[in-house]
């Protein structure tokens, strides 16, 4: 099994990977007060998503 390197993307990549990665959090959290005032069912489903993308940068496993 092969894990993933971030520094074996090419640099481009790279820094599309480091972007995401910072605009995650001020993204999760206008959602998060999004989904508490209007709550719908994509809402909560994008929140979800966030969160999941939020953990899995911060844990390192992207």
């Amino acid at each position: 099994m092969s894990r993933f390197y971030r520094y074996r993307l090419p640099p481009w990549a790279r820094n599309c990977l480091i972007i995401i990665e910072k605009c995650t959090l001020p993204i999760l959290i206008f959602q998060l007060i999004r989904t508490l005032f209007f709550p719908t069912t994509l809402d909560v489903v994008l929140l979800g998503l966030l969160v999941l993308l939020f953990i899995a940068f911060h844990q390192r496993w992207i």
